[in-house]
């Protein structure tokens, strides 16, 4: 059978490539999208939180293998949207000092190939695409924005107001999370986002969250030029006799296989699967993996050093939608500490269900509802250093082994007793208790929401996979588009970075195409 030939395959729809096929769908050029996964069910069970956390109604049924030889499953979503479509949807820059050579307690964080000035336009572009509710400088980090945020940051409810009213009374600087949801607050007769408690980390029943499917792959799909075959498996990438040249993109699909070639293909399935394809593409002109002669695809892993905490307040915390407020004083250390420690910001509310299936079976129901009715739920993320340990590798039955050790922790055990410092000030009994359901109890090996690293992009073909435009050193027409081209992870939330750079690298693929 003829292959059928596209301008353009991009093989992901996440939050790197779902943004990279809505800026390059008005252009004209024959694009087909290869998505693993089908859309997302919409269905009653996207807002319970047991089919959600406890059962992992959603997430991918496959195993994976750690560094010891055990298997484990993976935190991972295969839809239409990848990953954005459980995402808390927290849409933060990276700080300028982030993108520059940074010291940590546990090591160097290294320097990026472009800076925050190259990368700031496409932020503001990413932030007005995906909807970003904000206010520039009132994040005492961030650095300059050439535009505000379209529209304004989601109000706090009246505790959470309460908890940054206490912050700046002790003399810290508190600000309003940067949020992609589609609400309204001055009509909210006319708000696709309702404020319900089920926003961070579930699906969104009602499709107000700024996810890429919603923002930008629905969308493209209006375009004529623009084909999306979901449920297509990618297997492997075959290069021409030269091997400068992807010539066929191998898939699955409906339990047969397929073939399609393009001018240009575009890999961007989240930094371990994207890794593990280039890996799984071997032949004999790149015998370690596909654009991997500098040998880092797979290596410099980052997932950050994550905590989710719960605090339990004096007083009720009646808040539905409390993800609405963030604090980086301690980002790049303090007076008595000189490194970095890292990122707070607040979770979705936490109910009895969700600490259910976390607590042990003999605590009645009774006792877990009146915690969670005085419950305040924060998100810590701290930076995780490059190591070239941290890698993916692929077995001989093409399964993946994710070895990970934790590194640089030091800055986030500060940054988790600062947080604890502070109870007493916003009116919290002193103690913190792990909130880990709602990572499945999956912190760090399997949660995978903060995936970067694998493919790293630099100037220097031996210590990089991919040049500043996120084309590979040893290919003319392949390209990575998701985390995987981060050299560091910073401590915030990689999605904005991953849109912006997509906006970014979309300018450049619209002269080559």
């Amino acid at each position: 059978m003829a292959i059928e030939h596209y301008d353009l395959i991009i093989i992901g729809t996440g939050a790197g490539g779902g943004t990279l096929i809505h800026a390059l769908a008005p252009t004209g050029k024959r694009i087909l999208i290869l998505e693993r996964g089908p859309f997302f069910p919409q269905e009653k069970d996207n807002w319970n939180a047991r089919a959600v956390f406890t059962d992992g109604k959603y997430t991918a049924h496959e195993t994976w293998i750690d560094k010891n030889g055990q298997p484990f499953h993976p935190g991972i979503h295969y839809y239409v949207g990848g990953n954005t479509k459980v995402y808390g949807a927290a849409l933060l820059r990276m700080r300028p000092q982030d993108f520059e050579e940074l010291r940590h307690h546990g090591g160097i964080s290294p320097a990026w190939p472009l800076s925050y000035e190259q990368m700031e336009p496409y932020y503001t572009k990413a932030e007005h695409l995906y909807e970003v509710h904000g206010k520039h400088g009132i994040d005492p980090t961030e650095g300059p924005a050439s535009a505000d945020y379209a529209f304004p940051p989601v109000s706090h409810e009246p505790r959470i107001q309460q908890l940054s009213d206490d912050l700046k009374t002790i003399g810290l600087r508190p600000f309003h999370l940067p949020l992609g949801v589609r609400l309204n607050e001055k009509n909210r007769d006319f708000s696709k986002c309702i404020r319900c408690s089920t926003c961070d980390g579930f699906p969104c029943l009602v499709h107000a969250k700024s996810d890429a499917e919603m923002i930008c792959v629905r969308p493209a799909l209006e375009h004529s030029n623009v084909t999306l075959l979901t449920e297509c498996f990618v297997t492997h990438l075959q290069t021409d006799a030269s091997g400068r040249t992807v010539k066929i993109v191998h898939a699955r699909r409906n339990g047969l296989n397929e073939q399609y070639s393009a001018d240009t293909v575009v890999v961007s399935c989240g930094a371990i699967n994207s890794a593990a394809l280039l890996l799984r593409s071997a032949n004999d002109r790149h015998p370690n993996g596909l654009a991997n002669s500098s040998d880092v695809v797979g290596r410099h892993y980052m997932c950050h050093n994550n905590s989710a905490f719960m605090a339990i307040s004096k007083e009720k915390n009646p808040t539905v939608f409390q993800k609405t407020l963030a604090l980086n004083d301690f980002y790049f250390g303090g007076s008595e500490w000189e490194y970095p420690m890292g990122h707070i910001q607040m979770l979705g509310k936490t109910d009895g269900e969700i600490l259910k299936g976390n607590a042990p079976k003999f605590v009645p129901q009774f006792i877990l509802d009146a915690v969670a009715r005085h419950a305040i739920d924060f998100w810590l993320c701290s930076e995780d250093l490059p190591d070239p340990n941290n890698r993916l590798l692929i077995n001989k039955q093409n399964q993946i082994i994710l070895q990970y050790t934790p590194n640089n922790q030091e800055g986030h055990k500060r940054l988790t007793a600062k947080l604890k410092g502070l109870l007493k000030d916003i009116g919290c009994h002193d103690h913190l208790f792990s909130r880990s359901v709602y990572m499945n109890k999956r912190i760090p090996i399997a949660g995978t929401a903060h995936q970067c690293g694998t493919v790293r992009f630099g100037l220097d073909p031996k210590s990089s996979a991919l040049d500043i435009n996120c084309k590979a050193h040893d290919l003319d027409n392949l390209y990575v588009i998701d985390g995987s081209f981060f050299p560091s992870s910073s401590a915030v939330n990689p999605g904005l970075t991953i849109m912006a750079n997509a906006l970014r690298v979309a300018d450049y693929l619209k002269q080559v195409l």
